[in-house]
């Protein structure tokens, strides 16, 4: 989106937008206006660490005979990534097109969308598996965890999600996009390098086309209107079935030429007979097609120079499949997947086939508000207030078609599930009053409702929540900002309560045929966001300019959570006759929010020395930042002295320093600007991300510390020009 944008916009907090899906933390507006555009084209080339390379071609044609303006961009980007074997393989593409009728009568049509592909590194490790020496500077860390976690020889580098394969094996693998073939398909491909293989790859297209029409009713009426189509295809991979996998490093990998033997062979990974050539394990793609056809529309009315009302709709419908299907036999001649219930004998399978699950979805939203605004001299106000309307279906392809009822009849079963439509309402309001031409004063109220998301609503396995509660959102925000000749300074303060956010658990039982997979809903789960925020900036000299950003937020749960846990009911004979609901407690209260450092600030020199050159160095800390946890760890059922309430681990504050140059040279009749940048100059080593406790890399006690955490660390000094 970048290469295509004429300007962006960042707004924090609740702003104007009223749209029937509101922003509570912030909202982007991109512009990319053809006609904004004089005519010419561009081309950039950029090249970085891990063999990084992009490619951007644009060009604009303006506008032409003052009616019809087009402009188009084309991004090829590559690289084998700093990450190992984290490569990317991408492209992107953005056309635009506007043409005006008359003065009052304009038409806009824009397509967007980017085709990649991209080897992943998705699991984080004990910090010891990456940095020994860096470890045992954590304030915490059990040293014995460095035994248990041998440090591997790529260090910060290393990917679990990746491994060798003997080049011999000419496999194909099956992924899709949009076609099979070509630069944008799929289909049956040669998979991305002989020597290796990931285990989790990422690939997607989705586009997104629009139809602008911009109308002037009157001299004081206006009407705009957007029809818009977003798809979506691609999947991520993964590994599915009996793998063999290889324990000598510090976390397990896949043995691809040990699986592959196996496949080819007539005995399972434990020595089991099978049929020959059957694949034992195989590469699974889980993929997620969607479709989205929206509208918005709205309509401005000046009902004075002043005071300006605007009202308008929001609809959008949207069908999304998810399935998994074989990516890669690794050497067998088919899978036999038991998934499908209606094959209780298992269904043979080849690549592309569908395997696991594979169920349909709809989303259907329709949403409308009126919005008032008013400025008159000092003062300018908004007030808003919406309501929106969302419905969900469900339908289970692999559910058994047929069930056998009480008497031992087989009777045709219905697997569609439709949910019942849920209503949010929205309200929100803001202020700003200059006192002086340099001093403003400014507040934001909202109270927002927001539906939840499918998965809280109707559940993977066709469950459906009793009643699932709105998440509410009140939020408020004050602030004043000063500028002068010598620079500015803007400081808010906010305070948001999230009321009721909805989280789902799955759980097994061990009732039914073989243990089933239920769900407990989890019901009031409250959180509170405050803190303060300082901007500034400065023109020391003519030459040298300074910025400092501080944010220094408390964001907490509060209170204790519910949750329901709901379950089939058996008879004597293995049949469902009912649900039993089992109430569980989760001890939150007073735990920090995970994932996402809570203070941070951010120091920017910019020095112009002379024409046509910019240096810029930008220095960000980050600290209390809180390792990511899930509330449904916290479960208990017993007294509360049975609860953990220990505080999640939080990992050690950081800093690091990126280096910008530019210089535009003076080259007659032509723009041509050189750019280098340094991300983390000094090569900080720092924790980036974490998980409390981890499920797969703990040391092995139960206390919530640096040596049971997972962890990404930052990424090491890196380069692009």
């Amino acid at each position: 989106v970048g290469d295509a944008t004429s300007s962006i916009q960042m707004q924090r907090g609740l702003s104007a937008v009223n749209l029937a899906t509101p922003s509570i933390g912030g909202t982007m507006n991109i512009i990319t206006d053809p006609t904004a555009l004089q005519a010419g084209g561009s081309f950039k080339q950029e090249l970085g660490s891990g063999a990084f390379m992009k490619s951007t071609a644009n060009y604009n044609t303006g506008l032409l005979a003052d009616k019809v303006a087009f402009s188009a961009t084309l991004v090829r980007k590559t690289g084998e990534g700093i990450v190992d074997r984290a490569w990317t393989d991408s492209w992107a593409y953005y056309f635009g097109a506007a043409y005006a009728i008359n003065s009052d009568n304009r038409f806009e049509l824009y397509a967007i969308g980017a085709p990649q592909r991209h080897g992943q590194s998705l699991y984080k490790q004990n910090i010891a598996a990456y940095d020994s020496a860096y470890a045992k500077t954590v304030d915490g860390f059990d040293e014995g965890a460095i035994d248990k976690f041998t440090e591997h020889e790529d260090g910060q580098l290393y990917n679990e999600n990746v491994s060798g394969v003997s080049s011999d094996y000419d496999g194909e693998q099956y992924w899709y996009m949009y076609g099979e073939g070509g630069l944008f398909g799929g289909g049956l491909q040669e998979r991305h390098d002989p020597d290796f293989l990931n285990e989790r790859e990422n690939y997607f297209h989705k586009p997104l086309v629009n139809l602008n029409h911009y109308l002037n009713l009157s001299e004081k009426m206006r009407l705009s209107s957007i029809l818009y189509w977003s798809g979506g295809s691609g999947g991520g991979t993964g590994t599915y079935g009996d793998i063999l996998w290889d324990y000598s490093g510090p976390s397990r990998v896949v043995d691809y030429d040990g699986t592959i033997a196996i496949n080819r062979s007539d005995k399972t990974r434990k020595d089991a007979d099978k049929d020959l050539g059957v694949s034992n394990a195989i590469l699974r793609n889980s993929i997620n097609r969607q479709s989205t056809i929206g509208l918005i529309s709205k309509l401005n009315f000046d009902m004075s120079d002043a005071l300006k009302l605007q009202a308008g709709i929001d609809w959008r419908s949207a069908g999304i499949e998810h399935a998994r299907e074989v990516r890669d036999l690794l050497g067998g001649t088919h899978y036999v997947d038991f998934a499908d219930d209606n094959f209780a004998s298992g269904k043979e399978v080849g690549l592309g086939d569908i395997i696991a699950y594979h169920n349909e979805t709809t989303v259907d939203w329709l949403g409308g508000f009126v919005q008032g605004a008013y400025a008159s001299g000092p003062l300018s106000a908004y007030g808003m207030g919406g309501v929106s309307s969302i419905a969900y279906t469900y339908d289970d392809h692999f559910a058994a078609n047929f069930i056998e009822n009480e008497l031992g009849e087989l009777v045709e079963q219905n697997n569609y599930v439709e949910a019942d439509a849920i209503i949010t309402t929205q309200f929100k309001g803001g202020a700003m009053y200059d006192i002086t031409d340099g001093i403003s004063v400014f507040g934001n109220f909202g109270i927002v409702e927001k539906p939840p998301i499918m998965d809280n609503v109707i559940y993977f396995d066709g469950t459906v929540a009793s009643d699932p509660a709105n998440e509410k959102f009140v939020s408020s925000e004050a602030g004043v900002s000063y500028s002068s000749g010598l620079g500015a300074v803007k400081v808010s303060a906010y305070s948001t309560d999230w009321k009721d956010r909805n989280l789902t658990k799955s759980v097994t039982s061990g009732q039914g045929d073989s243990g089933d997979t239920d769900v407990i809903f989890l019901t009031g789960i409250d959180q509170k966001h405050q803190g303060i925020e300082v901007e500034a900036s400065t023109e020391v000299l003519d030459i040298l300019r300074l910025d400092a950003i501080v944010s220094v937020g408390t964001w907490k749960f509060d209170g204790d959570a519910d949750g329901n846990y709901q379950e089939d009911e058996f008879n004597e004979d293995g049949q469902v006759i009912g649900q039993m609901t089992t109430p569980y407690t989760y001890a939150l209260d007073g735990l920090f929010v995970g994932d996402q450092p809570q203070t941070s600030l951010a120091l920017v020199g910019t020095v112009t020395p002379v024409k046509g050159l910019k240096l810029q160095a930008v220095y960000n800390q980050y600290d209390n930042n809180y390792s990511d946890w899930s509330p449904g760890a916290r479960e208990y059922d017993g007294s509360d002295e049975d609860a953990d309430r220990e505080q999640v681990w939080e990992a050690p504050g950081y800093s690091k320093v990126d280096l910008h140059a530019s210089y535009s040279l003076p080259i007659s009749g032509y723009d041509v600007s050189l750019f280098g940048h340094v991300f983390n100059a000094t090569d900080a080593v720092f924790v980036q991300d974490a998980v409390d406790h981890s499920q797969y890399n703990s040391y092995g006690d139960k206390v919530h510390a640096a040596h049971n955490a997972e962890v990404f660390l930052g990424t090491p000094r890196y380069f692009n020009v």
